[in-house]
């Protein structure tokens, strides 16, 4: 996967991660993971600060959930109603521009 195109969707990946459901950390990592067959492998050191980024822009709330191994307190995120509002508008433009490259046509295209 090419990092630039992870980086300028990131916010649309973890939002649509978080739609449903709060999740830790880890529990991103695994549902990223899983739900496309391994082709998002987020590593915490890219991870963490843009859930941080995320939650100070008002679009993900944060929560204390139970102790993970570690015995320290997880920190669950999930989804606001600005984020709900940020989400739907990242779709809009994701979409207008993946239709905009098959327009041009082409092989894989």
């Amino acid at each position: 996967m090419n990092p630039d195109l992870l980086r300028g969707n990131l916010d649309l990946i973890l939002l649509t991660i978080l739609e449903h459901q709060p999740l830790y950390g880890f529990a991103i990592i695994q549902a990223a993971k899983e739900r496309t067959g391994g082709y998002f492998d987020f590593k915490e050191g890219s991870l963490y600060p843009a859930l941080h980024r995320l939650e100070g822009e008002g679009l993900l709330g944060a929560l204390i959930g139970e102790p993970g191994r570690n015995g320290k307190p997880r920190k669950y995120y999930a989804i606001t109603d600005r984020g709900r509002e940020a989400l739907s508008a990242k779709r809009q433009e994701f979409a207008a521009f993946t239709g905009a490259v098959h327009q041009l046509g082409g092989n894989g295209a």
